[in-house]
């Protein structure tokens, strides 16, 4: 992520922000331009000719009521939300305490990753009802007492999020109940929405589906036994080398959850480090990733040559300030060659113009995507039609 500069006194602002802390000026994102626009505190937001489509540009309904969101939307668009905000198919219920404020966090971090989507090329469109197979919807649902738990997960381009890992003290009980590196509300929305971008735009694609599992095996392969078995057994001695977590070494879908939503940590992390003129000597400075198409830059040239040296940079400081390691994971060759895969695979994707891949003849169909990373657990039918209001408990 790139700081933006505040177009009125060209002081640094920040993709979250909502207003300049310098000249008072409100600021909005528009995401048709990927730029964060600005206007006089006592000023109309409107923007003849910046909108997505040349139009005046008003700000999210979300932005208005509730504060949450800073995304523009041009004026004319019958929809009150932007193209972030309008993917919510159920939002928590606002009236109970703290889930105003973790759901802000919810809308922060999906935010930042369909960022990163727009930049390669690649739009989600929100879903059209119930029987609309590509598009996206998410339900975000705040557990309820003597209710079924709510599993964070995927099932047909429904993503499902516990509104509990927006609080940080139950994340970090569920990070170490799990025995992970690290969790964060960021990284569930890029591992799920991984899983989307596998069902919307590789499953139906029999060539994409090929190379997708020469990299990380066959995806048809019973996924309730699988996680079964991991869970029983665990992840087999030499995962290290082979996966960039345990835990992608449970599936085929899993891998690719974990594979894709690791290359866009790195891809945001490189762009983010560019932006600040963070090349630590290294080929780094050959280029400027934050003036880049994500996509132009070669994975193998990304991740060692560019991302490597950050990292154990971004390690050492933290070891230095007494704390753990910022990035405690490996890249081996195998996981080198996995991310040039998600990287080639979502670039055609990207190329074709982000259109949904035709359906594969049924004998090279792929298995649907696993409703969640838990078996056992069912995704939250989608409301008819879908409503960005509908509450949960």
């Amino acid at each position: 992520m790139t700081p933006f500069a505040c177009s009125r006194c060209q002081q640094t602002v920040f993709f979250e922000n909502h207003q300049c802390g310098n000249c008072g000026a409100r600021l909005g994102f528009v995401p048709g331009l990927l730029r964060l626009l600005a206007w006089a505190p006592d000023a109309a937001i409107d923007a003849p000719a910046e909108g997505d489509s040349g139009a005046p540009l008003r700000p999210c309904a979300n932005s208005s009521q509730y504060g949450v969101c800073n995304w523009m939307l041009d004026a004319g668009d019958p929809h009150p939300l932007c193209r972030s905000c309008r993917l919510n198919l159920t939002i928590p219920d606002l009236s109970q305490p703290g889930h105003l404020d973790r759901w802000a966090r919810v809308e922060q971090a999906k935010r930042r990753w369909l960022y990163t989507l727009l930049r390669l090329g690649l739009s989600p469109q929100p879903k059209q009802g119930p029987d609309d197979a590509l598009g996206l919807g998410l339900h975000i649902l705040a557990p309820q007492p003597g209710a079924e738990p709510v599993m964070t997960g995927h099932a047909t381009g429904l993503i499902t999020l516990n509104l509990d890992e927006a609080d940080d003290v139950r994340r970090e009980m569920a990070r170490a109940a799990f025995g992970e590196p690290w969790r964060t509300l960021l990284g569930h929305l890029r591992h799920e929405g991984a899983h989307y971008l596998h069902h919307r735009w590789i499953a139906g694609d029999a060539a994409a589906a090929d190379e997708f599992r020469a990299a990380f095996g066959d995806e048809r392969a019973d996924y309730g036994d699988a996680l079964m078995r991991y869970h029983r057994e665990g992840p087999p001695g030499d995962w290290a080398s082979r996966y960039i977590s345990a835990y992608a070494s449970a599936h085929p879908h899993e891998d690719w959850a974990e594979t894709c939503a690791h290359w866009l940590l790195v891809q945001d992390a490189v762009q983010t480090a560019g932006a600040w003129g963070l090349s630590l000597h290294s080929a780094a400075a050959q280029a400027d990733p934050a003036q880049q198409p994500l996509q132009a830059l070669p994975p193998d040239q990304l991740l060692l040559s560019q991302w490597l040296p950050v990292a154990q940079f971004l390690n050492a400081m933290n070891r230095s300030l007494g704390l753990s390691d910022s990035y405690p994971f490996l890249l081996p060759p195998a996981v080198v060659h996995k991310m040039g895969v998600v990287a080639r695979l979502l670039g055609r994707a990207a190329a074709a113009g982000g259109a949904p891949a035709n359906p594969a003849n049924p004998a090279n169909a792929a298995a649907p995507a696993p409703t969640v990373p838990d078996a056992g657990a069912t995704a939250v039918p989608t409301p008819s039609p879908p409503s960005p209001t509908i509450t949960n408990g």
